[in-house]
This record gives C-alpha cells, sequence and structure tokens, in this order.
C-alpha cells in the first residue's frame, strides 16, 4: 500500500466512478483500475462490489477512507510545512543579542524583515557578551550578536564573523569638543569619561590610547552598556566613547531629546562586533536569511553614519 493507491482510492470512494476519478487525477481509466485492484491485492480484501459498470464500497472500505484521508491530509502538512521551511517562512529562531541593540535596533530589523504571513517561533535573548559566546559555544542558540573579543579556548565551538567601525565621542550639544569636526584623544584630557563596566575589549582599547597620548583617562560612571549613559551625558555629567550602534540608536529614539552630539575621531577609535554562529548547530534556511539579512543592515547603517565599516573573520 503506497500513498498513490491511497490518492487513487479517496477519489474513487468520493466520485463513486472510475471515469471520473481518472478525469480529476489526469490519469486514464485503466491506471485507476490497476491502482484500486494492486490496493485490494496488497491488502488481501475486496474494497468494492462490481455491479456491472458502478462499484459499490464494502463496509471495510468506509473506515480505510478515513484512515486515508487523514494519512493524506498529514502527509499534504509536512509537505507545505517543509517547502515553508525550504523558503525561510517558517520554524524556530533563536537569537542571543548584546544590551544595546537588543533594546530597540534588532527587534525593529526583525519585524521590519519578517514576513506578516511568516509563520515561526522566536526566541530573542538580551544577554552580555560573554554570555553570548558561552551560549554559541554550546551551541544553544542559531546565532548570536555581541561584542568580539578574541576567544579564551584554543578552538572555539563557534565561528566568529567581525564587523568593525570608527566610535564617536558623545558629547553635549553646548560641549567645546560638540562643534569639531573630529577630535583626537589628547582633547578629552581632564574630562570626566562615561565607561563600560568590567573588562570590555573597548576599555583596554582606550586604555592603551590614552597611554599612548600621554593623558590620564578620568571616570567615575560606568554601565554594562552605553544607553544608560544618555541621560548623564544630555545634561554634561560626562563625555563618552560610544560605539556607532549606540548613536545610530540615539539618532533614532531621541533619548537625549536632541542635547547629544557624535564627534568622530581624527585617529580612529575602532569598535569590534561579532555575529556567532554555532560550529554544530546546523543552521535552518530561515536562521541564514536572518543572519545574512543582519549583517547587510548592519553595514548599511553603520555605512550611513559614516563609521566606515570593515569585515573581517576570526575561528
Amino acid at each position: 500500500m503506497n500513498l498513490t493507491q491511497l490518492t487513487v482510492f479517496k477519489e474513487v470512494m468520493e466520485t463513486g466512478s472510475i471515469s471520473q476519478a481518472a478525469k480529476q487525477l489526469g490519469r486514464t481509466q485503466p491506471a485507476i483500475s490497476l491502482a484500486i485492484r494492486n490496493l485490494e491485492q496488497a491488502l488481501g480484501l475486496p474494497l468494492f462490489e462490481r455491479r456491472g459498470r458502478r462499484l459499490v464500497p464494502v463496509p471495510e472500505a468506509q473506515y480505510l477512507l478515513a484512515e486515508a484521508t487523514s494519512i493524506l491530509d498529514r502527509t499534504a502538512t509536512v509537505t507545505q510545512t517543509m517547502q515553508s521551511l525550504r523558503a525561510a517562512q517558517s520554524g524556530a529562531l533563536n537569537i542571543a543579542v548584546m544590551p544595546g541593540p537588543s533594546a530597540y535596533i534588532f527587534p525593529k530589523f526583525i519585524s521590519e524583515n519578517v514576513e506578516k504571513h511568516t509563520r515561526f517561533q522566536m526566541t530573542l535573548a538580551s544577554r552580555s557578551s560573554p554570555q553570548i559566546r558561552e551560549l554559541a559555544s554550546s551551541q544553544s542558540i542559531d546565532f548570536g550578536f555581541a561584542d568580539f573579543d578574541t576567544p579564551k579556548e584554543a578552538e572555539p565551538r563557534y565561528l566568529s564573523e567581525i564587523v568593525s567601525a570608527d566610535c564617536f565621542c558623545a558629547v553635549h550639544r553646548d560641549h567645546a569638543l560638540a562643534g569639531q569636526s573630529g577630535i583626537k584623544i589628547e582633547d578629552l584630557a581632564g574630562q570626566d569619561v562615561g565607561m563600560l563596566g568590567g573588562d570590555h575589549p573597548l576599555n583596554r582599547r582606550l586604555s592603551l590610547a590614552f597611554q599612548g597620548a600621554g593623558v590620564g583617562l578620568s571616570s567615575y560612571i560606568s554601565s554594562q552598556f552605553f544607553l544608560p549613559l544618555m541621560p548623564f551625558i544630555a545634561l554634561g555629567h560626562c563625555v563618552a566613547v560610544v560605539d556607532p550602534l549606540t548613536a545610530v540608536t540615539e539618532q533614532e529614539l531621541g533619548i537625549s531629546g536632541g542635547q547629544i552630539v557624535f564627534v568622530p575621531f581624527q585617529a580612529p577609535v575602532r569598535y569590534e562586533y561579532a555575529i556567532l554562529t554555532p560550529t554544530f548547530r546546523p543552521a535552518s534556511q530561515l536562521a541564514t536569511r536572518i543572519r545574512t539579512r543582519w549583517k547587510e543592515t548592519l553595514l548599511d547603517m553603520l555605512n550611513d553614519m559614516n563609521a566606515r565599516p570593515a569585515l573581517g573573520a576570526a575561528a
């Protein structure tokens, strides 16, 4: 017994005619008759009584019709689902994004890049970059977006696609540096600089930059990510060297009410993001499409900010 035989049987039961079933299925009458005979032989019992040219179903045929209908409907559903998965229109998506972009930019991206008719389940987790690296290493996410940091493991279990771009100095619009076309690290001497907490890669980079410029780095306020620093900058409490996506978010949301200006550096201070993909977790069509579109969107946003994005890769 096979699906072709069940399809023919169901059509004969519903039309009550070999000739009509042949028309509906686009097959010849002998082919329909042969399929019914083969099905009866496979089951070891007759399904119809032949009364002249009429086929009269036996009681067992009614039971088989119910089962055949269920099987064929289920097969059609599976086929449609697999077609949707192939077209990246359904499935499950598990993504982890660092706090800044996860607050607005990434959800906005998702909402703009998933069609309304798309049927999928999505989990979007806001996690710190070290946590995202752990999730990618444990193969627990489809992909992650985090700050890049050199893996501690000799052979990490995820791939890092690096996107680097220029940082900006975020200052109050009335600050002396606000009107400059470009500033130097030396210009921040004596300024209170808002920082990211902990051993963040940018903190290490800034410490080296300040040391290289021969100036001290003064900081009395730190945060897990940059957006909470915006109110302090807007009220003139501090300045901050921020990543370009923070500038994008501030400009889109207007958190400071227009009080903050983002000034580029003459000697660029680079920020490195990473799109993390687990090594041993096969990517679905949906995850691959969303990851690719995110990289394209990210590059577009960074280009619009004149942050000079560049792509790289690391194991």
